[in-house]
């Protein structure tokens, strides 16, 4: 049995429905009852809800599992539910886990949710007889795809990383990784892998493949991140998510994930099949109803726009005092520390024969 925490999110959702093609035996963790576990359930899946700070609950989820896939909450107990769930699946001895990380991770890092993925990646690791593998993404092309319906809507495609570059992976391609991995996690024991999207570009490359999908011309405008912090308190988007972004794009601009020359084969080594690319992502995000084109969609679009600049923003450091999150003495972007580099660049090589 493979347990699948977050299985109603965006990896998650595609683990499970590619473990089910291969006949595994799925349970899918899930936060409540909603039609997205019926979805689950649909596919083939045990469906369990529970709670990930709550040990108990995770140690029942964990009973006869054999492996699992784990993903971080974000959110400001992402450290408390992860050592709850390392508890849990120690006691339940299982005897893998596939865990979602991070290309940034690294301790002295700006953001309080990239350090508490470093001790995770570290914790996960000290489980005795456990084979750990860590999959450590860059940017997800959802990061980007988000705000589409601009560019359907206004022609706009907001950019907040300058001329950095980075290779965003689709959520489809990181379920299919993440799947090949829990198919053998132990040929895959102790390793780490940097899964890419198919090439590296600019704010710009991405406005032209935007606009591939959505047939017309898109412009790729630079916002500043103080309006970025408006339009997430407008459209309800966790604090504490836009608290990490901020840091990720200012290591984004510093040319983190082009660092290693940015773009892996571990999707196709893995998987069989390459890397998706971002237009194929992007014309995906283009059929949903959000992106769907017409008069009054965009005249709601405009109002929205143009009433952000008098939004009220979020207070980022007044919301980290107010949590007081630990703050390294000597904080540093990945792509400024010596360390990082020499941790993250000698990522392991995809095993021969252990592609799907």
């Amino acid at each position: 049995m493979t347990l699948v925490t977050g299985a109603t999110g965006k990896t998650g959702a595609v683990v499970v429905a590619e473990l089910l093609k291969r006949a595994m035996p799925v349970r899918a963790l899930v936060h409540r009852e909603d039609e997205r576990a019926d979805r689950l359930r649909g596919l083939g899946a045990e469906v369990v809800v529970a709670q990930m700070h709550d040990h108990d609950q995770l140690a029942r989820a964990l009973t006869d599992v054999k492996q699992a896939y784990y993903v971080p909450l974000l959110s400001p107990h992402s450290l408390h539910a992860a050592m709850a769930f390392a508890v849990a699946a120690r006691n339940a001895r299982i005897d893998a886990v596939v865990q979602m990380s991070q290309w940034l991770s690294h301790p002295a890092h700006p953001s309080v949710m990239t350090r508490e993925t470093w001790l995770i990646d570290r914790a996960f690791a000290m489980i005795p007889n456990l084979a750990h593998v860590i999959v450590n993404p860059g940017m997800f092309a959802d990061n980007f795809l988000r705000t589409l319906d601009l560019a359907a809507l206004l022609h706009i495609h907001p950019v907040m990383t300058g001329d950095s570059r980075s290779a965003p992976i689709s959520n489809e391609d990181l379920g299919r990784v993440i799947a090949a991995l829990l198919v053998d996690p132990r040929a895959h024991a102790g390793r780490r892998y940097r899964p890419t999207g198919a090439k590296l570009l600019t704010g710009s490359q991405m406005a032209d493949a935007i606009a591939a999908a959505v047939g017309h011309r898109v412009i790729p405008v630079r916002i500043p991140f103080w309006l970025f912090r408006k339009v997430a308190r407008m459209d309800g988007v966790d604090p504490h998510v836009v608290l990490s972004y901020r840091e990720y794009l200012a290591d984004h601009r510093a040319g983190a994930f082009e660092i290693g020359g940015g773009v892996t084969d571990v999707v196709e080594a893995l998987t069989g099949t390459p890397a998706e690319s971002f237009e194929t992502t992007a014309r995906r995000y283009a059929a949903q109803p959000f992106a769907r084109q017409t008069w009054s969609r965009r005249l709601r679009a405009f109002v929205r726009f143009n009433l952000a600049p008098f939004w009220p923003g979020y207070d980022l450091d007044r919301y980290s005092r107010q949590r007081a999150f630990p703050v390294p003495p000597e904080p540093s972007l990945a792509a400024d520390d010596a360390r990082w580099r020499e941790e993250h660049l000698a990522q392991h090589p995809v095993p021969s024969g252990a592609g799907a």
